[in-house]
């Protein structure tokens, strides 16, 4: 019998469309104003911060409408806008400095929609508001870095090979290693050149003087300028979401620089902090044989160095640097069997390598933790960039007990300096600083008029297409209006199940877009089953050969604009993106509801009936 669908695809196409509908609907509930608390160095949010808060909310006036305590982070739901300004100004004169108390939006979704998986849909700056930053990598700081550890790799191989040299130094040139005669000199540079194939060398004796010039390839210094821009991306990329910002956007722009968006971040100043927090771990080896009081009134012996200890006091580590943080691959605070609190370490391959060669030899003696962060100084480099300020602290100094590999633990750390140790080592270290050289502020209310834009035009857009089907195509107008909702309904589903999908302006353009190629096909089919009515086909002929021949059609139009949408969306970054996501899902979803949806309706109402005319 034509024209009639089996009771199996009548339910699939129903299951579809009412999933989609279902994960649609927790965009009906909004957001709201809400203050975001997080602790930073030497702090903890706890049950008992969360009951001091809402205690002195309530003492104020400000109703808090829910206090979600989760991963160490607390969320304060309040009535409006001003209500939102007063609880973060008295939240952080109740909390001080340790805590970082910024503004924000919080869906509104039921618990129980949120418990089966129902979410909005992510908002992308232009919509929601936040703070955009352009950061550039100190790749200065990258290379000289690098010099650093090929100084330490030179002495390490140099000794391993037996090979005895009178000093190893950095110049404006490259690395430079003295030797006491030629012959030594020529033995190394021979040695050398099989063990570090990134140098070039090249005898730089000048009489009585024997010098062996190791500088880096260009090919060389290409690479780390790469690996750190990289490594600084996925640093403050992992930051960033261990503070707890939805769906940051942090990307590469150009050889040196780093976009980063934080959308729904209203307060600039906090978001400096968020990213200024990225901080880099090394560990180092204790003088232990230096004079500690000798030291700070500034005899300091050679090859050693001063930093001051966090909980007072200095301590005299040497220059020569074991291990860097961006070995370390986990980190999470326990406590001992004691009960002690301590940091357990995870570290890759690589590093465990480093790690177990060093430690080997340096059983019993003391190791320490040098912490280092970068902050703005509040003053510009003559080239107009901010000039960055390096703070370092020795956060804790043990005892070697044992030879050490991939996994190992900080102890001396009180509970709250554990835990917040191992956040910031998991988020990674940074390779080299980053200065801020642009900033934007895009406040909520704007996002909210572009949102209110691009809703009316959609509106206007689906009125106008709507008013026009009916007119045209009569019964089968209606049935194309309904198809036409339901392809909206189900972008918008779509986009919120898609946990990386990001509505941006543009995205916006593309659902606006959407609903004129949604209709299009309709229309394609429809004046095709006028075409074989015309030619004195049956209505059941009619319908069935409208279908069938429009059906391709339709798929080469669509498959060929799919295409242009993946490539637009492989090669294009940010508002690019966001436009291509959205035309993407309407692609598919458009061709579902105006092929598959519509015909279950017509073949619904129409099939394997003895029908005279249509209503088209």
């Amino acid at each position: 019998m034509l024209n009639k669908y089996p009771m199996w695809k009548n339910i699939m196409v129903m299951l579809i469309i009412a999933i989609g509908s279902f994960y649609a609907i927790p965009n009906l509930f909004g957001e709201d104003h809400a203050v975001q608390i997080v602790a930073t160095r030497g702090a903890e949010v706890t049950a008992s911060t969360q009951t001091t808060v809402v205690d002195l909310l309530e003492s104020q006036g400000i109703a808090v409408k829910r206090a979600e305590l989760e991963n160490g982070q607390l969320l304060v739901r309040v009535q409006n806008p001003e209500q939102q300004l007063l609880a973060k100004e008295s939240i952080a004169e109740l909390l001080g400095q340790k805590y970082t108390v910024a503004l924000n939006l919080a869906p509104a979704t039921p618990k129980w929609l949120e418990a089966v998986g129902g979410s909005p849909m992510k908002l992308g700056l232009d919509l929601r508001g936040g703070v955009h930053f352009l950061m550039e990598v100190d790749m200065g700081e990258a290379i000289r870095k690098m010099e650093e550890a090929k100084i330490a790799d030179f002495r390490s191989q140099l000794r391993e090979e037996k090979i005895r040299y009178a000093g190893i130094r950095k110049t404006p040139k490259g690395i430079a290693i003295k030797f006491r005669d030629a012959a030594t000199v020529d033995q190394a540079e021979t040695y050398l050149k099989t063990r570090s194939k990134d140098m070039t060398y090249t005898d730089a004796s000048s009489g009585n003087e024997f010098m062996l010039l190791a500088t880096m390839s260009d090919a060389y210094l290409k690479q780390i300028k790469e690996e750190a821009l990289q490594q600084n991306i996925t640093t403050i990329r992992n930051r960033v979401n261990e503070l707890g910002v939805a769906e940051p956007v942090v990307q590469r722009q150009g050889a040196e620089r780093i976009i980063v968006e934080l959308p729904g971040v209203q307060d600039t100043a906090r978001a400096k902090e968020i990213l200024g927090a990225t901080a880099s771990i090394e560990f180092r080896m204790v003088d232990d044989k230096a004079d500690v009081s000798a030291a700070a009134s500034g005899r300091v012996p050679a090859g050693a160095e001063v930093y001051q200890r966090r909980e007072g006091g200095i301590a005299v580590l040497k220059k020569e640097v074991m291990l860097t943080g961006d070995h370390i691959t986990g980190a999470q605070p326990t406590f001992d069997e004691y009960s002690r609190p301590q940091v357990a370490i995870n570290l890759d391959a690589k590093g465990g390598s480093i790690f177990s060669n060093v430690t080997k030899d340096n059983i019993g003696k003391p190791m320490a933790t040098l912490f280092i962060e970068y902050k703005d100084s509040g003053t510009r480099n003559p080239d107009g960039t901010v000039k960055m300020t390096r703070i370092e602290e020795v956060i804790s100094v043990a005892t070697i007990q044992a030879r050490l590999g991939r996994n190992f633990v900080i102890t001396g750390l009180e509970h709250t300096e554990a835990q917040s140790l191992a956040l910031l080592l998991r988020a990674g270290a940074l390779i080299a600083p980053v200065t801020i050289v642009e900033e934007r502020t895009i406040g909520p209310s704007l996002g909210a008029e572009n949102i209110q834009n691009g809703v009316q035009a959609m509106i206007w857009g689906m009125v106008v297409v709507l008013v026009f089907m009916m007119v045209y195509y009569r019964a089968f107008g209606f049935i194309a209006n309904l198809a036409l909702l339901a392809n909206l309904i189900m972008v918008v589903g779509v986009m919120s199940m898609i946990p990386g999908a990001v509505l941006t302006l543009p995205g916006i353009a593309g659902m606006v877009l959407t609903v004129g190629m949604a209709v299009d096909g309709n229309v394609l089919i429809f004046e095709r089953i006028r075409e074989e009515l015309l030619g004195g086909r049956s209505v059941q002929q009619a319908i069935h050969e409208g279908y069938g021949n429009a059906f391709s059609t339709i798929a080469d139009a669509n498959i060929t604009t799919f295409m242009t949408a993946l490539i637009l969306f492989a090669v294009g970054t940010g508002a690019v993106k966001g436009f291509a996501v959205t035309l993407m899902i309407g692609i598919a979803t458009s061709m579902f509801t105006a092929i598959v949806g519509t015909r279950s309706i017509v073949n619904a109402v129409w099939g394997g009936k003895r029908v005279k005319s249509l209503s088209i």
